[in-house]
């Protein structure tokens, strides 16, 4: 791209202005262009191989400067999807009701070219500036062997991340809101970035329920039933209503910087004695919310649901002596302990806090004899924990997944791997469960908002049993030989934890996961591909409990 490049707006013309010289004049109101008609193959014939520098900075040049124009036709036909762009650039003119726009390109990385449009969006009178950064990347075309822009949503605005997303300008479909944590202090996407696309569905659906109206917003329209619209640019304000959340402000904003040390991780801080959600946090930010909706073989975190099985079926006691052998087999397929260790003599306590895989498959066949099936897990995460219920959190969530299972497959999902899905809400909550002895389901704002019913579980621990549970995960978190006692030796109180790692086909390391609790906060956070449990995760949660 030629420096100093711009696409302005002169007298109702969008020129691209270069050096001070006028390039490729288009009139945005009489279609008449002017200029390179960019693109062709001309009699060199159909091109092959990657595109140069000198068609990449054409390509988009020319690309640029009839996007500006408002000319979408002809945009599109320089991009490898002209079906799919075309509507998407007119709409830019036509639905987000830009008026003007600057577009300026940075410097070239390969096919590359990121760009910043400044653009002023003008509705019934009103005018506003709007400026943001995308990118574009030059492709050769499969076809005709022509440099074209390789077409996606986002190119648009990078918040466009589906097909059926789109940009308008105009009345809000709901009420702002004015989010509260549990004191009463502001929250905000531009303080706290992780609550962005939670406060999104917050408003989506409690906007209108709390008393505000809707302003005149440009935003990005999802286009599905049931996924929030995002505001880009609010032209004037309606009136907020206020919303009181179960956030709090402290424990979020350490979840947020902890998040930040990965590439992709997440946390959920979870009130034990109440369900009441303290903090959710992902990294990125913006985009899928992994803390609520991801579907992840947890790993060892799991094991607090089969410790609570076998403890519940009279099969371990906490303190007695338990078998930890460096392997075991069931059903043909053999699971092994971290580098082979084994336990001589030790108790279950021990074997839990040192995270003996085989102390576990070992007592699958007990229950078997007991419950009569290989599906005394499936029952266990259910009936106790509250997993595979549909919770009324507030927002959309998933709310895990323990699939009932046979065989070798069954003894996989007792050490949390196998068919298991879950995510650091279900595991936070799975935390809270065993330090409160009993399920309260999540939530973010209360119940009688819109009198949605909770999920209830059928039964709660019965008090040895959860007095066991917690002594094991506290032997987990201050034992000498307790895999999290390290990691959680700055925080205080009543606390105890549960490392875990779990292996991803495809993925070089496996995901570190860890969860614990600290008096009445409940935590768990997962780091994709970060290893260990205790390496990455494991501080996360270490921070967000002491935020508290």
């Amino acid at each position: 791209m030629r420096s100093g490049m711009k696409v302005a707006v002169v007298g109702g013309v969008f020129v691209v202005v270069a050096g001070g010289i006028g390039y490729g004049g288009y009139n945005l109101w009489s279609g008449v262009t002017g200029g390179s008609a960019g693109g062709g193959d001309g009699a060199q014939g159909k091109k092959s191989g990657p595109v140069t520098a000198e068609e990449v900075t054409s390509t988009a040049e020319d690309f640029l400067a009839a996007w500006a124009a408002g000319e979408s036709d002809r945009a599109a036909q320089l991009t490898n999807d002209p079906v799919g762009s075309g509507p998407a650039l007119l709409g830019f003119r036509e639905q987000a009701k830009v008026s003007a726009a600057t577009i300026t390109p940075g410097a070239a990385t390969g096919a590359a070219v990121p760009f910043t449009v400044k653009a002023t969006i003008t509705y019934e009178g009103v005018s506003k500036p709007w400026t943001y950064e995308s990118s574009l990347t030059v492709v050769r075309g499969a076809t005709t062997g022509r440099p074209l822009v390789a077409w996606k949503p986002a190119v648009l605005h990078p918040k466009l991340t589906t097909p059926s997303a789109s940009i308008r300008t105009g009345a809000a479909k709901t009420a702002a809101i004015e989010a509260v944590d549990r004191s009463g202090r502001a929250l905000t996407a531009e303080k706290y970035p992780s609550l962005g696309p939670v406060l999104d569905q917050l408003r989506e659906r409690y906007g209108d329920k709390i008393g505000g109206k809707p302003g005149v917003e440009t935003f990005v329209d999802s286009g599905v039933e049931g996924v929030a619209d995002s505001t880009l640019l609010t032209l004037s304000k309606g009136e907020p209503g206020k919303l009181q959340t179960t956030i709090d402000a402290d424990v979020q904003a350490a979840a947020e910087q902890a998040v930040k040390r990965y590439g992709k991780a997440s946390v959920v801080a979870i009130k034990p004695s109440t369900g009441a959600i303290r903090a959710v946090a992902n990294n990125p930010a913006t985009g899928f919310n992994t803390a609520f909706l991801g579907t992840k073989a947890p790993g060892s975190t799991l094991k607090i649901v089969t410790a609570a099985l076998l403890l519940e079926q009279g099969l371990v006691k906490a303190d007695e002596k338990t078998e930890c052998p460096p392997t075991a087999m069931y059903q043909g397929r053999s699971f092994r302990n971290l580098d082979g260790f084994s336990i001589d003599g030790g108790t279950f306590g021990k074997s839990f806090a040192r995270s003996c895989n085989t102390a576990l498959i070992k007592k699958i066949d007990d229950v078997k004899t007991k419950v009569g099936d290989d599906h005394g897990l499936s029952r266990e995460a259910k009936e106790v924990f509250g997993i595979g219920l549909e919770w009324k959190t507030g927002i959309t969530s998933f709310d895990g997944s323990l699939p009932p299972a046979e065989g070798g497959e069954a003894a996989a999902q007792y050490i949390g791997q196998g068919a298991v899905q879950m995510n650091p809400l279900n595991i936070a909550s799975i935390t809270a469960t065993a330090k409160e002895g009993a399920f309260r389901q999540p939530f973010l704002v209360p119940k009688d908002l819109d009198d949605r019913p909770f999920a209830t579980a059928e039964r709660k621990l019965s008090a040895p049993v959860a007095r066991q549970l917690r002594d094991v995960m506290r032997l987990t978190a201050t034992a000498g030989y307790g895999t999290a006692t390290g990691v959680l030796a700055s925080v205080g109180g009543d606390k105890g934890g549960k490392t875990g790692s779990a292996e991803v086909d495809g993925q070089e390391s496996s995901d570190s996961w860890f969860t614990g609790f600290a008096d009445d906060l409940a935590a768990a956070a997962l780091v994709e591909g970060g290893g260990h449990g205790v390496d990455a995760a494991g501080p996360i949660v270490a921070r967000v409990l002491n935020a508290d």
